[in-house]
């Protein structure tokens, strides 16, 4: 990484593009009707995946970005997964046919909060609905803290091939600093029960950018982290939104790292674990070079989503569960965020659907070119333009923010091929923001870029 550009572009504040437009671009014209709609006009060769969402922690990570909250009675969590069992048997009637499934993603909170006969009742309901291929991949967050192993058996029986493990850091301080502490021992014990039932896809997800953290810190994180040899790391950013999230207020921000010390934390951690054999994927993943998404990402074909990067190569994202949000071809929904309207509206045995957006024939064309950028750090304008009816000089002149990183060189533009530096692939977001039409920078709620 340059340090003279992570100083001139790392403080802006730019969407990680998991979708084009993005969330805050959502809106209410888009409800339970249109959603309905857009389900029944699925065409009959749609195949889907799957995402559900369960918004429970036992306590609160205080880094935390995501739709969770705190509870104690196991009841709650009952109720929500009946209310998800029924939210799953209406759209599959909506749609009206056992459509395939490649991909299944629980997602979080702690998706492994619910009672093991639960997890396993809502699995056996997506099989009986969907038609979920013997090869479909099968993923759950997991909180290493709280799995039990009754809960790994129920996942084992359930077809469960993949994990993702929240490590964030091993550093005792920054994980007093973030109330999530969660020893080496922990972590490793729940990798080797995983592996021993036979769900061999291990994830493990750092961050950098905490209080406290250091280059030392987080190059210990990566050394102890490679020694449970994980197929994936997934490494993000700190977002410090506590306007936004107030639990967040409980970090002290004089002892979060300032914009350079993150560009040396994220490049000393991508150094260490390229040089033990992962490939750098995109933005912030990393895989073992025999691993799906590393041969993916070799052949071109890796694509990204509201997870961050995968292999699934599906136009349908179907979600699940309060705050869920889904893609189909016609556009974006997003189900109520709160999780009583949530339930609500599926008692009454309507979608759950609070907002949306319909993508335009540009929308299309733009999210095409950014979803190369994003993983590929490189977009053949020309191809891509040509398949949508469009002409590549008018994108390349409508993208003002593209002629300062191309003087900077962080892109290099050869006629229509656009290509990202590889010193300066760690500001690929802001390479994508220049074709982003609804971008205002006055008005971004999102992540630094570095």
């Amino acid at each position: 990484m340059r340090a003279d550009l992570a100083a001139s572009y790392g403080e802006e504040r730019l969407p990680r593009y998991t979708s084009y437009p993005t969330a805050p671009h959502f809106s209410k014209a888009i409800g339970p009707d249109t959603y309905g709609r857009w389900l029944a006009e699925l065409p009959a060769s749609a195949s889907a995946s799957l995402y559900l969402h369960v918004p429970f922690c036992r306590e609160m990570c205080w880094y935390c970005g995501c739709h969770t909250q705190i509870v104690r009675r196991d009841e709650l969590i009952a109720g929500y997964q009946r209310t998800l069992r029924n939210e799953i048997v209406q759209v599959a009637e909506t749609i009206g046919r056992r459509i395939k499934v490649e991909h299944i993603h629980f997602g979080g909170g702690t998706p492994t909060i619910m009672m093991p006969e639960a997890f396993a009742e809502l699995m056996a309901t997506m099989r009986q609905k969907f038609f979920v291929l013997p090869s479909a991949e099968v993923a759950v967050e997991i909180d290493p803290r709280t799995l039990t192993a009754d809960m790994v058996e129920a996942m084992r029986l359930s077809g469960v091939n993949r994990a993702s493990l929240g490590v964030q850091s091993f550093d005792p301080v920054v994980q007093r600093a973030i109330n999530r502490v969660q020893s080496f021992e922990q972590t490793a014990s729940v990798v080797e029960q995983l592996r021993h039932a036979g769900i061999v896809g291990i994830n493990f997800d750092l961050i950098y950018g905490l209080p406290h953290q250091t280059v030392a810190s987080c190059l210990d994180t990566v050394r102890r982290s490679l020694t449970l040899a994980p197929d994936r790391f997934s490494v993000f950013g700190y977002a410090h939104v506590p306007e936004f999230k107030k639990h967040q207020r409980m970090i002290n921000e004089g002892v979060l790292p300032d914009g350079l010390a993150r560009h040396d934390q994220a490049c000393a951690i991508a150094n260490a674990l390229k040089e033990a054999g992962y490939v750098q994927i995109g933005l912030d993943h990393f895989a073992r070079p025999d691993d799906s998404m590393a041969v993916a990402f070799e052949e071109r074909t890796l694509r990204r989503n509201f997870q961050g990067y995968t292999t699934d190569k599906g136009e349908v994202l179907l979600g699940f569960g309060a705050s869920a949000i889904g893609h189909l071809p016609q556009g974006y929904v997003q189900n109520e965020v709160q999780i009583g309207a949530y339930a609500q509206s599926i008692a009454a045995g309507r979608p759950a659907t609070a907002k949306g957006y319909g993508l335009t024939d540009d929308d299309r064309l733009r999210a095409d070119i950014i979803e190369r950028i994003m993983c590929e750090f490189s977009a053949d304008l020309g191809d891509i333009c040509a398949r949508h009816g469009a002409e590549a000089g008018a994108m390349l002149n409508s993208a003002a923010r593209l002629k300062p990183l191309i003087s900077d060189g962080v892109v290099r533009l050869e006629g229509n091929r656009l290509a990202v530096a590889k010193d300066s692939r760690f500001l690929v977001r802001s390479v994508a923001a220049a074709f982003d039409a609804h971008l205002n920078p006055a008005k971004q709620l999102h992540s630094r870029a570095v």
